[in-house]
């Protein structure tokens, strides 16, 4: 938004309406397939993320008993980046906002 003498008041209901969505975070959901075996869904996460082995058997838990799991949330371009990098590992996983989650 340029700053001028006078800024109208649509524009600068757009400008906080844009930091506000820059503002809300995105969550990364790995879903349950008929494919992947556990162990690989715990060590993708392990492998990727850097999560304790811990940690991830308890999110491959959640994917393998819940149908699916939050495994990430940041801003849109890296959970759109970790979307794809899961889809490499084969497993299904889709991104959203973290209000709508």
């Amino acid at each position: 938004m340029a700053m001028t003498d006078t800024v109208t008041r649509e524009e600068l209901d757009t400008h906080v309406d844009e930091v506000f969505q820059a503002a809300v975070p995105y969550v990364l959901i790995v879903w349950n397939d008929p494919v992947n075996l556990m162990t690989y869904v715990s060590y993708v996460f392990q492998s990727y993320f850097g999560y304790s082995k811990s940690k991830a058997k308890k999110l491959m838990l959640e994917v393998h008993r819940d149908g699916k799991s939050v495994v990430a949330t940041g801003s849109k371009e890296k959970i759109e980046a970790d979307t794809f990098a899961m889809h490499e590992f084969g497993l299904w996983a889709t991104f959203q906002k973290a209000d709508e989650a």
